[in-house]
């Protein structure tokens, strides 16, 4: 699957500045910050947009990967330092695997997740699609999903790791079904990402479980206290 280049931009919120990891860690503590070979940077706000897309996603999996016990979900201000020494970098959404939770501490996550959710902002164009891609190839993190919702944009690249350690475009926004290996069962529909700021998590988790569109919505009637709207027809796939 081919892609036309992305010309880098690299706008910054601030210089960098440098330190060493055990300062940054102390200084930079609950900030939206990363540090990369000795500098930190430090990153402007989130758009109501990337917010969105991002609190829809987070639900999402977090729902889906506590149901079946798979693993976490981890939002930035929480780090990764996926390889000893390495970047310490705050991904919009990391999703830890059950079997690898022991990588979690309290300050950072020390090892690569395995699954990392990148949203692309207009300052973390470079960042995200070319120094994160090869860092987060040479770290081990399983699959990594660019997403840009940006005004004019709505791209999407889910890239998953390869045996020889570099990544795989396996689909993008022109896909109607892209299925996570490293979430069993998980699927979704691109479109549904730039509807997210109106996508209800827990009609679309039950979408990606089979259930028709008025099924699911007798499930929600049920669970918010509904019954009598619930009861009418009964539920059905």
């Amino acid at each position: 699957m081919q892609r036309t280049p992305t010309i880098p931009v690299r706008p910054q919120a601030s210089a960098p500045s440098r330190m060493s990891f055990d300062a940054f860690m102390k200084t930079y503590e609950g900030r939206f910050a990363e540090w990369v070979d000795g500098e930190v940077i430090e990153f402007m706000p989130a758009s109501s947009t990337h917010q969105a897309l991002l609190n829809f996603l987070n639900h999402l999996i977090d729902l889906y990967a506590k149901l079946f016990n798979l693993g976490t979900v981890q939002l930035a201000l929480y780090a990764m330092r996926a390889t000893p020494g390495g970047s310490l970098r705050e991904p919009d959404l990391m999703f830890i695997a059950t079997e690898n939770i022991t990588r979690r501490t309290e300050k950072y996550l020390a090892g690569p997740a395995d699954l990392v959710v990148e949203i692309v902002s207009p300052e973390s164009v470079h960042r995200d699609r070319d120094e994160k891609y090869h860092e987060y190839a040479r770290g081990g993190i399983r699959e990594y999903w660019v997403i840009d919702s940006r005004p004019n944009r709505h791209r999407a690249d889910f890239h998953r790791l390869l045996p020889e350690g570099h990544y795989e475009l396996f689909a993008t926004e022109d896909d109607e079904r892209v299925e996570s290996a490293v979430l069993p069962g998980f699927w979704l529909n691109p479109a549904w990402l730039w509807e997210a700021g109106e996508r209800d998590p827990l009609l679309t988790l039950m979408e990606i479980r089979g259930l028709s569109p008025a099924a699911a919505e007798q499930v929600r009637a049920l669970l918010l206290g509904d019954s009598g709207t619930a009861g009418q027809e009964g539920v059905s796939g």
